[in-house]
């Protein structure tokens, strides 16, 4: 570990023999590396850790370049992070779908492609098997049932005497053997209970099994056709113009391509990319339950049969690591090669994404359903709590749509509170599309933090509406919080479509928020200044507030003019007012 004087670590390697792998980068040819140069130009220390083995020092570098980020190691960046779901560990276990691995109790299903397979699958659970994914106190006995029981989602166990610990442990382990795709198992499982229930003369319940259990069997079918049909494989290629570069890498299951994947750095001045493709498998795999059979790189790497044992011991079966040179393989790595150049374009050329890809990456890097068509983003202005306003502003298909954007007045709220602001302004919102049956947006984007995201879910959620996306900006990180995964901030780079498309929207209804309170808080201190003036009278006022829009225009106004608006006699007391010798033309009598 190289350190610098303050003792942070700048980069981190191993080697069998550390001797030689230090005194290698005081040879003329390292030194003349920029990265080399810059890296021992900065170093003043450097500490080391022995370990047994190969295997050891190659789970423990992994686990230092995550910990500490070194500047000088090549890191991992990604927008998209694939989901899982967790099967928590509690009493009543719940299923969420998640985009970070935690050491929790909890066990993880994962990763799932496409990635709004995970949702799909949660869905088929709440329905089916009726285990929730509620954020409601399950410690504690409840006096009602909320939604998810009403519609037959959920088994209730909120509630005294909707169902039993066994009931519900039943469901649980269904869960688990359907998430484990033990559908074998779930099956025999299923039609044990459906004779248990006919015998008992509860022929709903058994009907119920029955069909569900035809389901799991369809499902198993399915999943063994595709397993026929090809072997996992993950295939990786790159293209770069140094410092910049862009890898995809394809997932191709059952023989198909899944999803794609992208990574970016623009801090590569000379390019390793066997160093490169060395860190990133590390990265992606080490620390990732699933391991696919194959892995295709561009390139060969120092450290790639010991990460094949490594791997392989992981997975419980061979992993391979190749380089094809030839025939399908080689033309499906020149294939994903094209893509990385497409992605290099995308990213650093600033070419404008269509309005579908845009959509697609959205839906991706935010764990959304489906891709939003329709952003609604919301913001609040002030100036110490007075003239409080909202604007709402939407993004449609890929541009702004002015159309539809909307001015609130905040009405119930007094003071500075910008958390019941944004609860009044979104209950105002959804509350007339829920009245009018109108359909709601894609995505619902707050400007803010934790505070007014939590605000916004809770007036979503007094209108009974559980299901809106919903997601909030904070200025100063930039980081993005999606409803339901608030500890795990979305943080994109500054290169990020996503991210541009997001600061975007939010700025643009910051500025029509801060237009509309101007103008507001202009008429306010217009109004409030010329009904001071003796003999204006508000019809006057209200001429004046209309014509000229300000106090300021006001008083930069002729007699003449003031005269034409307002009329001669109102003209001529509020230019005494205003101090200044009334400029209104006398008629002539000539």
């Amino acid at each position: 570990m190289y350190k610098d004087s303050h003792g942070a670590v700048l980069y981190v390697g191993k080697a069998k023999n550390l001797r030689n792998r230090v005194r290698s980068y005081f040879s003329d040819e390292r030194l003349a590396d920029v990265k080399t140069g810059s890296l021992l130009g900065e170093a003043r220390q450097i500490d080391f850790i022995e370990v047994d083995n190969e295997k050891e020092a190659l789970a423990l570098e992994n686990n230092l370049i995550k910990q500490w980020k070194p500047r000088y190691n090549i890191l991992l960046r990604d927008d998209k992070t694939y989901p899982y779901i967790k099967l928590t560990a509690e009493r009543y276990p719940r299923v969420y779908v998640t985009r970070r691995l935690r050491k929790d109790g909890s066990t993880y299903f994962g990763p799932y492609f496409p990635a709004n397979l995970a949702h799909r699958l949660v869905h088929f659970i709440h329905r089916h098997f009726k285990v929730p994914s509620c954020n409601v106190d399950l410690t504690r006995k409840h006096t009602h049932p909320c939604l998810e029981y009403h519609i037959h989602r959920c088994l209730g166990p909120c509630v005294e005497g909707l169902t039993t610990d066994q009931q519900y442990a039943e469901a649980v382990r269904s869960v688990r053997l359907f998430l484990e795709g033990r559908h074998k198992d779930l099956s025999q499982e299923l039609h044990a209970r459906m004779e248990a229930a006919s015998a008992e003369m509860r022929y709903e319940e058994a009907a119920a099994l029955h069909d569900l259990m035809q389901t799991v069997e369809e499902l198993g079918e399915k999943q063994k056709m595709a397993a026929t049909e090809g072997t996992d494989t993950d295939i990786f290629a790159y293209y770069a113009e140094p410092p910049l570069v862009a890898v995809n890498l394809f997932h191709l299951r059952g023989g198909r391509i899944v999803d794609r994947r992208e990574f970016f750095w623009e801090d590569q001045p000379e390019l390793d990319a066997q160093e490169l493709f060395a860190s990133l498998l590390k990265q992606v795999y080490l620390n990732d339950p699933y391991v696919p059979a194959f892995i295709h790189v561009p390139v060969e790497f120092e450290d790639r049969e010991l990460l094949e044992e490594f791997l392989s011991e992981r997975r419980g079966r061979k992993v391979e690591i190749h380089t094809p040179q030839r025939g399908q393989k080689r033309a499906m790595l020149e294939l994903v090669e094209s893509n990385a150049r497409h992605s290099f374009e995308q990213r650093f050329r600033v070419l404008k994404p269509s309005s579908r890809a845009i959509q697609d990456a959205l839906q991706d890097t935010l764990g959304l359903e489906t891709a939003p068509r329709r952003i609604e983003c919301f913001d609040i202005s002030h100036i110490q709590g007075t003239d409080t306003v909202a604007s709402m502003v939407v993004w449609e298909d890929g541009r702004m749509k002015k159309s539809d954007y909307r001015k609130f007045v905040i009405r119930t709220v007094v003071g500075n509170d910008d958390f019941a602001s944004m609860r009044e302004v979104i209950a105002r919102r959804y509350g007339r599309l829920k009245e009018e049956n109108a359909p709601r947006p894609g995505l619902v984007l707050v400007d803010g933090g934790l505070g007014q995201l939590h605000a916004a879910a809770a007036a979503l959620e007094e209108l009974g509406t559980t299901d809106q996306p919903l997601a909030s900006i904070a200025k100063r990180e930039e980081w993005i919080y999606v409803y339901g995964q608030e500890d795990e901030p979305i943080v994109l780079d500054k290169f990020s479509p996503v991210l541009h498309l997001v600061q975007m929207v939010r700025d643009e209804a910051h500025r029509f928020a801060v237009t509309f309170h101007r103008t507001r808080r202009n008429a306010s201190r217009l109004r409030s200044e010329l009904e001071a003036v003796p003999g204006v009278g508000e019809k006057t006022v209200a001429k004046l507030l209309r014509n000229f829009g300000s106090l300021e225009r006001v008083r930069q106004a002729s007699g003449e003019e003031l005269a034409r608006v307002a009329g001669s006699a109102a003209a001529r007391r509020i230019c005494e007012w205003l101090g200044r010798e009334t400029e209104t033309a006398t008629p002539s009598l000539e």
